[in-house]
This record gives C-alpha cells, structure tokens and sequence, in this order.
C-alpha cells in the first residue's frame, strides 16, 4: 500500500530558498500549498526587501510553475503590532533590536501553525538552512551544512511542539546546490539577490524610520561622556547609536571612539577605546530551551495544555562549556552559563568578546546543536 505523504504548507518569500524548498517536496510527492505573507504595505517595501508586492508576485509564479496552489496571507496589523511597534520601542529603551528575529519568534511561526491547522496540513516547511533530528521521539535543531549559510541564530525560540511540525528541506544543502537547483528548473527565482534590508525600512536609514514612525516616544540630545563621566561632546539622540558603533558619531577627540553604552536615564552616550568594548560577562532572559515541549513564545492557550513542565529544562547545561553567538555572523564562543532567575541566565564567557549589545538575540549551542536562546540585557 502506497504510503501518504503528509500535506505540506511552505512558507514562501518569493526568494530562491523557499522556492526551491516547494520544489523538493513537490518532487518528493507531497500535496503542498505555498503561502506568503503579506507583512508591509507596499509603500514600504524595497527590491532588497522580502516581503514586497513583487516578492509576493514571485512566490505566486513559483507556485504556478510547480503547480501548487498559493494563498496571500494579510498580516499587516500584526506585524505593525508585534514586530514594526517593539523595534521602536527597544531602541527609545536604548537597545539595539534584530527584527528578523523577533518576527519569527512572535508572528512568523505562530501564523503558519494556525494556517497549517487551518489549511488541514501536518507540516510547515521553510527555506531556511538548519536541519531537524528526531530520536526516540525526541527533536533536536542543528546547523545546516553550508556553514556561511546556517540560519539557527534566528530559529532559537522553537521547541518540541514545533520541531516535530516543521520541516527544513535545504538543511543539508549548499547555497551554490540551491540556486543550480533552481535554474535546471527554470524557476524565476533562481538568480534572485537575497534580501539584505530590514523589509519595513524603505527610505534612508532605520534613524529616517524611526523620526518618521513615532518621534514622541525618542530621546533628544544629550551628552557623550567617556567612562569617568566627562563630556566629551553631544549627541543627536540615544536612537541613533548602537554598541560598537565607529563611524557617523560626529565628534572628534584626536582618536578613534566606540561606543561603549548607552545610558537611559541619563541621556548619556559612552564612548571608549575599542579595547574598552571587550566583555566577558552579560546578562540573558526570556531564556527558550529547544527541549521544551513548547516554546515559551507560543501562545497562552498551548502553554495551558502542558502546564509546569511548558518551560523545558536547561539545568544540565548550567556549569559546563558550551558555545554562545551573540550576532548572527557572530563565531560561537565558548561560555559558561548559570541560572540567576526563572527565566534569566548569567553568561561567562572563556574569552572576552567584543561589543556585546543589549536587545540581541544569544544563542546556545553544544557544537552544532541548538540548544536553546534568549535575549541580551
């Protein structure tokens, strides 16, 4: 007897990934359905965007050429909410926020698994390069294998309720096998650019994005201090900066100055030497373990249906090495970490690391195993 495939929704971007993540899974024999959501209104999207009208437009003929059916799925609203609204918000808090990140874990995910159930499918399935391990009944998220290409620092909020639901069809694929994949197909996507910008900021820089957005909730101008407090010049409002930043200061003091932090209360900006970026400590909360049996980013009601033990367990990896990325391109570093609150983590790390910056995504990893993550204060 022919065994069934299980009905498939794929997340499309209109990009060459999740195209040819369509394509694997239709030659496979799946009964898949492409979707792409509709997140931003087109006024402001940009070509290196990946969520724009013509993405959008893209994912469709893909889906055509496939011969999958494609739905257009508006949520606008919700992302002004739960994404556009708090990336403000982080950096009037002078935070510096990964919104990439921060949609997967409050909107992206969530909104296929209720389309999923919607739609009466059993899997979702992206384009994105990690691969998921089952044993025993148990999950494991992994690095995909085209290391410059992995994309787990952004996936650290799923838990076992998801992992077992999801699939990642280009895990174990490069980049160069994705696109020559796409072009012996003859998909419109294969040489398309990946998206590089943040999708909602259209014009100028996230500084013109902010002003335009929501001005009365930014600071104003106030001073650069150096470390002891001394003035050293003004600056143009907290939004403006990020740890680690260099260029665009516009203050000069005879030497090269970073900045070191950021200081709400006071309307301060820090600036230092770059040795004086170097920390080997900081602070995580919100903290997601992967063996969870639901991610503490789902909703209240599936958190309701697992009770106590929703939070997962990261206790056998207090104490021990382990490695942690604090950036995206960031090289995992080894770290010691140490429980400080029900949700809060100390992290050590053996090495200090250079311009550690609160409102970013840590990851953690035992090699290439995605252990869990959360965000840095």
């Amino acid at each position: 007897m022919k065994k069934t495939l299980p009905k498939t929704l794929v997340a499309m971007s209109g990009g060459v990934d999740s195209s040819v993540a369509a394509l694997l899974l239709k030659e496979e024999g799946r009964d898949v359905v492409g979707v792409a959501m509709h997140l931003v209104s087109c006024h402001r999207t940009t070509e290196k965007s990946c969520c724009s009208a013509a993405d959008r437009l893209d994912a469709q003929m893909v889906c055509h050429r496939l011969g999958i059916p494609f739905h257009s799925l508006d949520y606008r609203e919700e992302f002004k909410q739960q994404v556009i609204q708090p990336f403000v918000a982080e950096y009037a808090k002078g935070r510096t926020p990964i919104p990439c990140v921060s949609c997967n874990v409050k909107l992206k995910f969530s909104a296929l698994f209720k389309d999923m159930h919607r739609m009466n499918a059993s899997k979702v399935a992206t384009g994105h390069y990690a691969r998921i391990q089952e044993k025993d009944g148990r999950y494991t998220l992994h690095c995909g294998v085209d290391g410059g290409k992995d994309q787990t620092y952004y996936l650290f909020h799923l838990s076992q309720n998801e992992l077992k639901s999801i699939e990642f069809p280009l895990g174990n694929l490069h980049k160069t096998e994705v696109r020559a994949m796409a072009r012996s197909f003859g998909l419109e996507t294969s040489d398309k650019p990946d998206s590089q910008e943040i999708c909602f900021v259209t014009k100028g820089s996230y500084v013109d994005f902010l002003e335009e957005f929501d001005p009365d909730s930014l600071g104003t101008s106030g001073s650069f201090v150096d470390s002891a407090g001394n003035i050293l010049g003004r600056h143009e409002g907290i939004h403006v900066y990020t740890i680690g930043q260099r260029r665009g200061l516009g203050i000069s003091t005879g030497k090269k100055m970073y900045v070191q932090e950021i200081r709400v209360e006071s309307n301060e900006v820090v600036l230092g030497d770059e040795d004086d970026l170097l920390r080997d400590t900081m602070m995580v909360d919100e903290v997601n373990w992967t063996n969870a049996p639901v991610s503490r980013f789902a909703s209240e009601e599936l958190k309701k249906q697992f009770g106590a033990a929703a939070n997962g367990d990261g206790s056998s990896y207090m104490g021990r090495t382990i490695q942690v990325k604090i950036r995206a391109k960031h090289l995992a570093a080894d770290a010691t970490l140490t429980q400080v609150g029900e949700d809060k983590l100390s992290v050590r790390f053996h090495e200090p690391q250079s311009a550690i910056t609160p409102g970013q995504a840590a990851v953690f990893y035992d090699g290439d195993e995605v252990l869990g993550g959360g965000w840095i204060r």
